[in-house]
């Protein structure tokens, strides 16, 4: 590490700690030639390759934004968002992988979705599995009334 003050090509660090969300390591660094110190923020780079090949840098704000669509209208706070984007980038980073396909991404969205909401998890999932027809939304619908049996049975239709 660069000093920035006098360029020498060296640094010793003086302490570490991770921040407060462990996304990133904060440093205090010397320089052994002007005896300054400066601070160094370190994170991973994590990389999403898209359908079309694309690599951009991993977005919790992106899975939040893509989320709170799927929550329109669902009684589900800003806080619950925030605190499920931070489950997903955790997730996505354990794997060790500085690369993954959005695929992967929107596996482990679909996870923390389900216990946030089934509404729109069913929303979400409806987009991300590329559901094209009635059937696709029943199959769903069943999965989830045995993976929640304390949801609410079915409301029979009123007969003429």
């Amino acid at each position: 590490m660069h000093c920035p003050f006098c360029r020498h090509a060296d640094s010793r660090v003086v302490d570490s700690r991770t921040t407060d969300d462990g996304s990133s390591i904060r440093r205090r660094r010397q320089c052994p030639d002007c005896n300054r110190r400066f601070t160094t923020v370190e994170t991973a780079a994590l990389m999403v390759v898209k359908r079309s090949g694309v690599t951009e840098p991993f977005s919790r704000d992106k899975v939040i934004n893509g989320v709170r669509k799927a929550c329109q209208g669902r009684p589900v706070t800003e806080d619950a968002l925030a605190l499920l984007g931070q489950r997903v980038e955790e997730a996505v980073r354990s794997t060790g992988s500085a690369e993954l396909s959005a695929h992967d991404v929107g596996l482990a969205i679909l996870g923390p979705l389900k216990e946030l909401d089934v509404v729109a998890y069913l929303r979400f999932a409806s987009v991300y599995r590329a559901y094209d027809s009635l059937e696709d939304f029943e199959d769903a619908i069943a999965e989830l009334r045995t993976e929640l049996p304390g949801e609410r049975p079915p409301v029979p239709a009123p007969t003429p």
